[in-house]
């Protein structure tokens, strides 16, 4: 490929001309894949071209590209790049955006362009044009490089144009995610005949898909604890404004065997999605380490108070004493009220706290206080995890061990626990996951799930108060176990139920566009979940034309139940249309909201869908026959 350097906005691109593609503007209504010389169409329009790729024939792309521009049916013909390190294919519009030396006269602007053969297409100030290339112009990249070195012109900038990311969500591709049942279970973890409970989940891969990201990189997740490896590679890249209380300094203490806690806490909340390892409930969310758990009340105040004084959103706790000797104080219950109420200017810190692993039917008395959010657990059989601590201020349950258990990071000096027969040292089957990780449990993992899922909550909705934090988290819970452990919608072991972050950030959405004056969708009592029941169906064949908006493509049928539901109760009146086809040969489902006759009517409800957190796009129809 030949090479170029051309001016781009504030830097150079290092381009390379492609020797397969180009770009043509015909100047008839063919199709241009239809034409003799084209082998297929890349894209409909970029910089107003049809980017294809030319028959071969033996001859270079040059040539090639020269041939076709006498054919009848071609307008203008130009050549494609690719910019050193893309495989985004890039082209020149024609125009170049040019800014004269102070002082030069328009007559003498008009002699640099009639030296390249330029027309004006606008002037916008004294020194500032843009010029477009004409039939007798060199290619516009080149024309832009010699006006650069013209002694008259400041600035001249090709206008390129190239494809730009969209930004919908994609699932993590880190290595260890089909071992974090607590995210999504569907019954089953890869490599293992250990049978769990489908749905026995926190619904969190549902709620990064509703919201369609991983969450904000402007929430903060305070982990008070004791033993961060802040070089953990699924934590090292997020630290923000961490302290020791202990040293009282920015200078975390690491290396002590006696303290490996904090790590795997930390991770269940927010481990990074880098393309290894696990990742966390809110894997975007920026990660404040406070290590040095203490009851003194000194210690206690200055926790809570350098949590709300550093921009600390959420402060997850996976400690506290269940020793009647050690009851809670006038101080240290005001260090946490004031961190739950004066927080986040005002809206509240939102404060979690394990209720601990005695099997007693009394909390934790840290997550007693009533500004706390008192998190237990529940197995992966969506069963009461048995050492989960009781009481009336229980606030909701959430996946843990008990049965089968959690995945998370451990510190490099952590020497390890034994697993029920005392053989395995970090994993309770035996095989090795590797160094870094571990299985992990208690009401010390469940907390830092909910406050990760708090996390995506405050991604969906960051004016939300710590209070209403608190509300959507109970009134969005499902409820396991027996309806007979229900009183007045709470249980003493569940709480209001097992934590659904899927539906806790549809309602933070919701209120969020309750607030916006957006007209809200019809609520239904009980939606899909699992893609299995008994469901009417009304069929119809959808002519392939027009615009649609895609907003899925899945794999199992049951997703498409789900997803179809969803649309139904949050855009009802709007056709739902299932493109059937396939994929590497196998069978997929493309999910169609809307049928419309022009692409600006479907992108009008593209809008509606991306307000409302999901990702989606418009579709052609006609392309889907």
């Amino acid at each position: 490929m030949s090479k170029l350097t051309v001016r781009s906005g504030k830097s150079e691109l290092a381009l390379k001309k492609s020797q397969t593609l180009v770009g043509l503007k015909p100047a008839t209504e063919k199709p241009v894949e239809e034409k003799e010389y084209v082998e297929s169409e890349l894209h409909k329009n970029l910089g107003g071209f049809h980017i294809v790729a030319l028959k071969k024939d033996g001859g270079d792309i040059d040539a090639k590209l020269d041939e076709v521009r006498q054919e009848e049916d071609v307008e203008v013909g130009t050549h494609v790049y690719f910019a050193e390190g893309s495989n985004k294919p890039l082209v020149a519009t024609g125009e170049i955006f040019i800014t004269f030396a102070e002082g030069a006269s328009e007559a003498e602007q008009q002699i640099v362009l009639d030296e390249f053969k330029l027309e004006l297409v606008e002037r916008r100030g004294p020194d500032r044009i843009i010029a477009r290339v004409t039939p007798q112009s060199p290619n516009p990249l080149k024309v832009a490089n010699a006006l650069q070195q013209a002694s008259l012109v400041k600035l001249a900038e090709p206008d390129l144009d190239t494809l730009l990311d969209e930004y919908g969500f994609s699932m993590p591709s880190d290595d260890m995610i089909g071992q974090e049942w607590h995210l999504q279970n569907s019954g089953s973890i890869p490599g293992l005949s250990y049978r769990i409970r489908p749905g026995a989940d926190a619904k969190v891969v549902d709620a990064w898909k509703r919201l369609g990201s991983l969450g904000s990189e402007r929430v903060v997740v305070a982990v008070i604890d004791n033993g961060f490896d802040l070089n953990h590679p699924d934590l090292r890249t997020k630290v923000y404004r961490p302290f020791d209380i202990w040293n009282q300094s920015a200078n975390i203490s690491m290396g002590d065997p006696r303290f490996t806690h904090g790590t795997p806490c930390a991770s269940v909340a927010l481990a990074v999605a880098n393309g290894r390892g696990m990742v966390g409930a809110a894997p975007n969310a920026l990660f404040m380490p406070v290590s040095g758990t203490s009851f003194s009340n000194r210690a206690t105040e200055q926790m809570f108070d350098y949590c709300l004084e550093n921009g600390a959103d959420i402060i997850s706790c996976s400690w506290g004493t269940t020793d009647a000797n050690f009851n809670l104080g006038a101080i240290k219950e005001e260090a946490i009220a004031r961190a739950a109420r004066k927080g986040r200017n005002g809206k509240g810190c939102i404060i979690l706290f394990a209720t601990g692993n005695d099997d007693f039917d009394y909390v934790n008395f840290y997550a007693a206080h009533p500004d706390v959010i008192a998190v237990g657990a529940s197995t992966s059989q969506d069963a009461y995890a048995s050492y989960s601590n009781r009481g009336r201020e229980v606030s909701i349950c959430a996946p843990s061990n008990g049965d089968w258990p959690i995945l998370a990071a451990r510190a490099s000096w952590d020497e390890g626990l034994s697993w029920e027969t005392g053989a395995f040292k970090f994993y309770r089957d035996g095989r090795d996951r590797g160094p870094q990780y571990k299985h992990f449990g208690g009401t010390s993992s469940s907390t830092p799930l909910v406050a990760g899922i708090c996390a995506l909550i405050l991604s969906a909705n960051p004016d939300l108060t710590a209070r209403e934090v608190k509300e959507i988290l109970q009134s969005t819970a499902d409820k396991i176990g027996s309806p007979s452990e229900y009183t007045n919608g709470h249980s003493v072991r569940y709480g209001y139920g097992r934590v659904n972050a899927d539906k806790a950030v549809a309602e933070a959405i919701r209120r969020r566009d309750k607030d916006k004056g957006t007209p809200q969708p019809a609520e239904v009592e009980q939606p899909v979940i699992s893609g299995q029941g008994l469901f009417r169906f009304t069929v119809e064949r959808q002519p392939s034309k027009g615009w649609g908006v895609q907003a899925g493509v899945y794999a199992e049928y049951g997703n498409v139940l789900i997803q179809v539901e969803k649309f139904q109760r949050q855009f009802p009146g709007y056709p739902i249309i299932v493109n059937i086809n396939e994929l590497g040969g196998k069978t997929v489902y493309k999910v169609i909201l809307g049928a419309f006759s022009t692409i600006d009517e479907a992108k009008k409800l593209n809008e509606q869908l991306k307000a409302a957190g999901i990702s989606s796009f418009p579709a052609d129809l006609s392309k889907m026959g």
